[in-house]
C-alpha cells in the first residue's frame, strides 16, 4: 500500500502535566483516549487495548569449561505486575465497521490492581516499567500499534515507627602495616532515623578517636545499592550519590561531628517489595588509615516519598533518645544542627571513588534511576523548633525582679 490512509494514531492520558508521563498509584483509575484521524474513509475490523507492567531483569557472563572451551550463560527473569485487556471498537456480528476521514477518538479507563505495586525502575540489568498498548487492526493491512509508558510510584511513608527510630553503631580496628601495629582507630556514629526524602539533610553525630600517630581523614558516604535477582544468582551495582569529607584528625586525637549535615540528591525511592529488583540506600561513615584498609560503618536509609510530619520529627527526636544507651546523651541532636560544610570541602564523586578501595561488586552504573519520577523529588524541609516548655531556663532573682520594677 502505496499511502496509509492513517494520518495519527497516538495515546492520550488525562493527566494536568503536558509535558510529563502521569504518574499513579496501587488502586488509582488510569484513563485517557486513543485518537486516530484519518486522511480518508477506512474500514476497521477492531482496536483494542492492553495495559501491562513488568520488572524485568537480565545479564550474561562468560563460563570457561576448559582451556580452549569457553560459552555465554544467560541470567534472566520477570514479574508480571499489571495484564489488563480492553476492546475499544468492534462490530458485534463480525462484519467490519466504516470509519469516515477526520479525527475519532476512543476513550479508555481501567483501574490499577489494589495490592501493591512496585515503583517504576530502569536499571543496566533491569526494569520496572509500566505501559499501555493500542492496536488498530483493518483488512489487508498490517496492525498498526502505539505504545505509551506511564509511571508507577508506590508510596513510602517514612512518619512510620520503624523509619523513625535512630540508627547507630560503634566499630574500630588495630591499623596495622606490614607487621606493625600503629595503634587503634574508633568509630561512632549516630542519625536520628532511618526514613529520609530526597532534598533532605542528614545530620550526622559522630565520635572519631585516633590512637595512632599518623593523622586519619574521616568521611561519609550516601550509596544506593542495585540488586538483581535470577536463577537464585544476584547482580549487584553500587553508586556513591553524595559525599562528605571532614577534618583531618590527628595523631592521638579524637574529632567530633556535632550535626555534620550531608544533603541527599534527587535520587528514586527505595524498593523493597520485588522479588527480583531491590534498590537499597546507606549511610556509610568511614575513616582513612594511611597505609591500611579502611575502618567503615554502614548505617541503613529508606529513601520515601511522603516527608516528615513536624509533629513526626518530634516523636522521632523523642524516641531516639531513650532508644540508645547512655554514652549516646551526650551526643543528643543540638536544637540548632551545624551549617553545611562549605562547598569547598565536598568530595566529588570522581575524587571519592579514588579514595575508596576497590569494592568486590561491580561498580559500572550508568543507569542511576534515569526513569521520569525525578521530577517528583519531595521538598526540603527544615527542623522543626525545639520543645515548647513553660519553666524558664534563666529565672530572675528576687533583687533582679525588684530592679526591673524600679526601671
Amino acid at each position: 500500500m502505496i499511502f496509509d490512509k492513517v494520518k495519527k494514531f497516538d495515546i492520550v492520558f488525562d493527566s494536568t502535566e503536558v509535558d510529563s508521563p502521569p504518574v499513579f498509584s496501587s488502586a488509582d483509575v488510569v484513563s485517557g483516549k486513543v485518537v486516530l484521524e484519518l486522511g480518508t474513509a477506512s474500514k476497521v475490523e477492531s482496536l483494542k487495548l492492553h495495559a501491562e507492567g513488568f520488572a524485568k531483569v537480565h545479564w550474561t557472563e562468560s563460563r570457561s569449561a576448559g582451556s580452549s572451551t569457553a560459552y555465554t550463560q544467560n541470567y534472566c527473569d520477570e514479574v508480571e505486575y499489571l495484564d489488563r485487556r480492553e476492546t475499544l471498537m468492534q462490530a458485534d456480528n463480525g462484519e467490519l465497521t466504516v470509519l469516515q476521514a477526520g479525527k475519532h477518538e476512543f476513550p479508555f479507563s481501567f483501574q490499577l490492581p489494589e495490592e501493591t505495586l512496585v515503583t517504576s525502575f530502569e536499571g543496566k540489568h533491569g526494569s520496572i516499567r509500566y505501559w499501555v498498548k493500542a492496536k488498530l487492526h483493518r483488512p489487508w493491512n498490517t496492525v498498526k500499534k502505539i505504545k505509551k509508558e506511564f509511571t508507577v510510584i508506590e508510596p513510602i511513608d517514612i512518619n512510620t515507627p520503624a523509619l523513625l527510630a535512630s540508627q547507630a553503631g560503634t566499630k574500630d580496628k588495630m591499623a596495622r602495616m606490614w607487621y606493625r601495629n600503629l595503634g587503634q582507630v574508633s568509630l561512632t556514629a549516630k542519625i536520628d532515623r532511618k526514613g529520609y526524602t530526597p532534598g533532605e539533610v542528614i545530620p550526622i553525630f559522630a565520635e572519631f578517636d585516633n590512637s595512632t600517630h599518623r593523622s586519619v581523614v574521616p568521611k561519609a558516604y550516601i550509596t544506593q545499592t542495585q540488586t538483581f535477582i535470577a536463577r537464585g544468582t544476584m547482580k549487584q551495582k553500587k553508586s556513591i550519590v553524595a559525599t562528605l569529607s571532614g577534618d583531618a584528625v590527628g595523631a592521638r586525637k579524637r574529632e567530633t561531628w556535632h550535626g555534620r549535615a550531608i544533603k541527599i540528591p534527587p535520587v528514586g525511592p527505595s524498593i523493597l517489595q520485588c522479588r527480583i529488583i531491590r534498590v537499597e540506600y546507606t549511610l556509610r561513615v568511614c575513616v582513612d588509615v594511611p597505609g591500611t584498609s579502611k575502618l567503615s560503618l554502614e548505617l541503613p536509609l529508606v529513601m520515601g516519598t511522603i516527608p516528615l510530619h513536624p509533629f513526626g520529627s518530634r516523636t522521632s527526636s523523642v524516641s531516639s533518645q531513650y532508644s540508645v544507651n547512655l554514652e549516646w546523651l551526650r551526643m543528643a541532636i543540638p536544637e540548632q544542627p551545624e551549617p553545611p560544610p562549605d562547598y569547598c570541602a565536598i568530595v566529588s564523586d570522581e575524587e571519592a571513588e579514588r579514595n575508596m578501595s576497590p569494592p568486590l561488586i561491580e561498580e559500572d552504573f550508568t543507569g542511576v534511576l534515569q526513569r521520569p519520577f525525578f521530577a517528583y523529588v519531595q521538598e526540603f524541609r527544615y527542623r522543626p523548633p525545639p520543645f515548647y516548655s513553660e519553666v524558664d531556663p534563666h529565672p530572675q532573682t528576687p533583687n533582679m525582679r525588684r530592679r526591673c520594677m524600679t526601671c
